[in-house]
């Protein structure tokens, strides 16, 4: 029956909301299940209201989670909807101005990584009655320009709700940019706060529930005959895979095409664990942070099948590490513009679909007996030296009584259950877990790696765990990320929600540590250091705690010095029921997961350093493998 409801804009988008569904492969999923957010004078009497008035009304319907920073709330909700595989996401609302600035890091981190958030920053007043308001920007050339217009290049859809009419508009246009696979990223809708307590006359039809598909795209099937002609035609294919093969739920079709045709797969950041650990075609980590199996095979490969990947500079290894001279790309991406890259033969549509549709179009064809054996030489000398690298025990062998990190890694890729979450996003430890941890389940891993956000570890552990919250879900963070963003704990902490924090503490950035050494930066300005204005102490360790910094969050948190003590201290933490934390020193200077590919990072033409002019010249060497696969 038709008819209209009064509310106020803020209610009428937490009752729209309410209603949103998901289906795909006939599943039913909640769109919105609930909101972070931080209220001030922007949003406390519009959303926050409204989502008062919601939890009165229908207890559940629209929970409220109160976050510690409006960064950090994003990342949650990133997490929470790649967890989730993008069937269901999290509202982030904050007030005018630096609450709402705050989250454009967020935005960027959700887009770059096609991952779908909702946002909803307060604005200035639409009536402009009392402007300049508190916190506004004021553009005399542009008035209707605020500091919100900031989200437009960072987010897949943006709108502004100036009058209660254009908001069915908005909140329609957000859903279909939210669940679509090939567009969908940071949505965001800036609702000025009086406009948000102003009351409207709805049509009752706007709440009624909605069930948004989420279509699972067929590819062209001339696409895809052409496609399987050139796979066909290949003697040394290689896949790579890329977080769309999770997100297809195109696992388990993956396994059966490698296992068919034998042709290896190497994974993204973004796709690892897309073949179990143990696959007779898993060779690991590809690119600029890849296994030596996944980059031999690669570089000589003459067919590359990119299944859902974007193609990242640390992939292609800055366009350098597929060297057959004769290569050609073969990509299945639900987004056209990431299956037309590398001037490949595009097959768009939902990776598990093209997956299936390329395998019956290649019928019998099968890799030769002695490029199998190839392979399995391969993953063979690669998991001997994987174990070499995490065995080694750089406590004695380095003389600083401190251990490494990948020692560390190796660790935790034993204790921790096949089912738990392990996540990462920035500094060294992304570059070591890509090489070294072996998943046991396809979401075991998660580190975010297209925005490489500092930051994101612990904020996103929490958006895990609420995604699911029967697992172990650990977050890997070093000292430096972690001074960026820990505020999230305290949510944790006050929700009831257990963490295991994992916090290496290596006195600075040890990653552009040693990217500044390899560019004759000589490790300038990288290290946690009393500074020249210390007089006597310059150069001296900083008397920083933070693991007291942690106990003082909330964290539980457990010493450890050696790796017996990690290891013991990490099995309590993942015993532990409350939020626990295992704090570590490791060396900085201790080696590493071992060389990958080569990464383009530019050193400095002229110099008057001499280790900038040799890294200079190893750089001009190693450009020359680079190629525009044209």
């Amino acid at each position: 029956m038709s008819g209209t409801v009064r509310l106020t804009v803020g209610q009428a988008v937490v009752r729209f909301l309410g209603a949103q569904h998901t289906l795909r492969d006939g599943v039913e999923h909640r769109l919105i299940e609930g909101f972070f957010g931080i209220f001030g004078h922007g949003n406390v009497a519009g959303l926050g209201q409204a989502l008062l008035q919601s939890d009165v009304d229908e207890p559940g319907r629209m929970p409220y989670w109160l976050a510690r920073n409006e960064q950090g709330a994003v990342h949650a909700a990133a997490a929470f909807a790649k967890h989730r595989n993008r069937l269901s996401t999290l509202a982030v609302t904050t007030s005018i101005g630096p609450g709402a600035t705050n989250m454009v890091t967020g935005a960027a981190l959700a887009t770059v990584n096609r991952i779908p958030v909702l946002l909803f920053p307060a604005d200035v007043f639409a009536s402009r009655n009392p402007d300049p308001v508190l916190q506004q920007l004021e553009r005399p050339d542009a008035r209707d320009v605020t500091v919100n217009d900031a989200f437009r290049p960072v987010s897949a859809f943006f709108d502004r709700v100036w009058r209660p009419e254009q908001l069915p508009a908005a909140l329609l246009g957000a859903m279909e940019v939210l669940t679509d696979p090939a567009r969908t990223g940071a949505v965001t809708i800036a609702l000025p706060q009086d406009v948000q307590a102003e009351a409207h006359d709805w049509p009752t039809k706007l709440f009624e529930k909605r069930v948004w598909r989420v279509a699972r795209q067929r590819p062209d099937l001339d696409a895809v005959a052409e496609a399987a002609a050139v796979i066909a035609s290949a003697e040394r294919p290689f896949i790579v895979a890329g977080g769309g093969v999770h997100y297809s739920e195109a696992e388990d079709a993956l396994a059966a095409f490698a296992d068919r045709h034998g042709i290896p797969v190497g994974q993204t950041q973004a796709g690892k664990g897309a073949l179990p650990n143990g696959h007779p075609f898993d060779v690991g980590g590809v690119g600029a942070t890849g296994t030596t199996a996944a980059n031999a095979l690669a570089a000589t490969a003459d067919v590359v099948i990119g299944i859902g990947t974007r193609y990242s500079d640390f992939t292609t290894a800055s366009r350098s590490l597929f060297a057959n001279p004769d290569v050609r790309f073969v990509n299945i991406n639900v987004g056209s513009p990431d299956a037309a890259k590398l001037s490949g033969v595009a097959v768009t549509g939902d990776a598990r679909e093209g997956i299936a549709a390329l395998s019956d179009a290649l019928a019998a064809y099968s890799t030769t007996g002695d490029y199998r054996t190839e392979v399995e030489r391969a993953r063979a000398d690669w998991s001997s030296a994987r174990s070499r690298i995490i065995s080694r025990d750089w406590l004695t062998e380095g003389g600083t009584g401190r251990t490494s990190q990948v020692e560390l890694l190796g660790i935790l890729n034993q204790e921790v259950g096949d089912q738990d979450v392990v996540i990462n996003a920035a500094g060294s430890a992304p570059g070591d877990l890509h090489k070294l941890f072996e998943p046991r389940s396809p979401k075991q891993y998660h580190v975010e790696y297209g925005f490489s956000t500092m930051g994101y570890e612990i904020a996103g552990a929490l958006g895990v765990k609420m995604a699911e919250p029967g697992i172990q879900v650990v977050a890997i963070v070093g000292d430096g990320s972690y001074l960026m963003l820990a505020q999230e704990i305290v949510t944790a902490v006050a929700e009831g929600i257990k963490l295991v924090v994992v916090l290496i503490d290596n006195a600075g950035f040890a990653s552009i540590g040693n990217l500044s050494e390899s560019v004759g930066s000589q490790r300038f300005g990288t290290q946690y250091r009393f500074g020249e204005a210390a007089g006597s102490a310059a150069g001296g360790a900083l008397p920083v705690d933070l693991a007291l910094n942690l106990q003082s969050l909330g964290a539980d948190v457990l010493r450890a010095s050696t790796s017996s003590e990690f290891r013991d201290a990490l099995r309590r933490a993942l015993d532990a029921e409350s939020t626990t934390a295992v704090y570590i020193q490791t060396d900085p200077l201790a080696p590493g997961s071992g060389d990958g590919a080569w990464w383009e990072v530019p050193v400095a033409e002229v110099s008057t350093l001499e280790s900038t002019q040799e890294a200079r010249s190893a750089y001009e060497a190693d450009r020359r493998a680079q190629r525009p696969y044209l």
